[in-house]
């Protein structure tokens, strides 16, 4: 492939899901790929969802990235699109194979950015051990989950960031378009979400509005607090559904229904980009299609505790029965998610809002205040009037 020896920097995020998994992919590229090194970094979550996408591709030239920062990150030419660097064929069973919107949302001006290498949105976790121990039923509406938690066996991710990704699916689930036109939601509609998430949070340990996903799921895997026996909703990490990767093990599955239809939650997920300013963008590029391959995906990928983005490694028996079934149990939760909207100034909206959202479930400010300022700064972020 190449005479020169030829290094690469990545950057990823501290989690076996983000980091070990490309460090996998990165060895066995270049076992393929003699005279190729691959050297990757790893941040923080919370960095990887704040940081300076220009300074990232300064210095990096493989990003594991987060789908909102896309549009910025196209409008500002900081990375490269993949239509010019990869086949037709490979981007079409992309396409054909995202799990949800995961392909689509680093899709802006009719040019993929960034491969879907992982995908997430929130689901329910639980722990079979406690569930049995307590003779609880796992809940099936949001008022079992309500109820549950009043009798104080649920959890849940009350983190700033996740809070506003959770708003976004109670006002979807009480019947509001969101981000249509100039508005987040009606303000109505959109007080009426916070306060129920308010709601569960009431009756939850107060530890939970600092835990992310992570965390959350960290603390159920390790405790013997009954609180720990369900979380309705946080973003997935098939890594604790895995035997012998914690203490106890996590079961995940669908979310529960709300007014008689099934939430949707907010999709996450991460993944791979190359930036405009690599020095090496061939071998780069190469490399991204490595990892994004359904082989690798349902492979080394998976084993090196990736969550893989590709559909054939969902639906793959041998990554399900390495999971206690992760893949096939929140599949159609994660097809019916949300996709936050694409426009260059949404993450700025995204940064400001969180301590918004967050204040009120607290029970620091009221669902109206926070709706209406909500609003006002998702329309500022849209029409660029920071």
């Amino acid at each position: 492939m190449m005479n020169t020896p030829v290094t690469l920097r990545g950057i990823a995020w501290n989690h076996s899901r983000g980091f070990t998994s490309v460090v996998a992919a990165a060895q066995r590229f270049e076992e393929l790929h003699p005279g190729v090194s691959i050297v990757w970094e790893k941040r923080s979550l919370q960095a990887f969802a704040d940081a300076s996408l220009a300074r990232l591709a300064a210095e990096f030239d493989l990003i594991i990235m987060d789908h909102p920062h896309t549009a910025l990150a196209a409008t500002k030419g900081l990375l490269l699109p993949f239509e010019d660097w990869l086949p037709a064929e490979f981007l079409a069973d992309q396409a054909a194979n995202s799990v949800g919107g995961s392909h689509a949302s680093y899709r802006w001006n009719d040019k993929q950015w960034t491969l879907a290498t992982d995908a997430a949105t929130p689901i329910a976790t639980w722990r079979p051990d406690l569930i049995a121990a307590h003779s609880l039923t796992l809940p099936k509406t949001w008022e079992e989950v309500i109820e549950l938690a009043r009798r104080g066996f649920v959890t849940v991710s009350a983190f700033p960031i996740d809070v506003l990704m959770h708003s976004y699916m109670f006002s979807t689930a009480l019947g509001e378009n969101v981000f249509q036109g100039n508005l987040l939601a009606s303000e109505e509609i959109l007080a009426q979400a916070l306060a129920e998430i308010r709601r569960l949070v009431e009756w939850c340990d107060p530890a939970c509005l600092g835990r992310n996903p992570i965390r959350t799921h960290e603390w159920m895997s390790r405790t013997d607090d009954p609180r720990a026996a369900y979380c309705p909703f946080a973003y997935g990490y098939s890594n604790y559904s895995r035997p012998r990767y914690a203490n106890y093990l996590l079961k995940a599955g669908a979310l529960v229904t709300f007014n008689g239809q099934r939430l949707r939650s907010t999709l996450g997920g991460a993944g791979t980009a190359v930036s405009s300013q690599t020095k090496h963008p061939r071998t780069a590029m190469d490399f991204a299609q490595f990892v994004a391959s359904p082989e690798v995906q349902k492979g080394i990928y998976f084993q090196g505790g990736g969550q893989p983005g590709h559909r054939a490694a969902w639906l793959d028996d041998a990554v399900n029965a390495a999971s206690a079934n992760f893949f096939r149990d929140t599949l159609q939760t994660l097809d019916e998610a949300l996709l936050r909207p694409q426009f260059p100034g949404y993450m700025h909206f995204q940064d400001a809002g969180t301590p918004v959202a967050h204040a009120c479930i607290a029970g620091k400010t009221k669902p109206a205040a926070a709706a209406r300022e909500l609003n006002r700064l998702y329309h500022a972020a849209l029409n660029n009037h920071h």
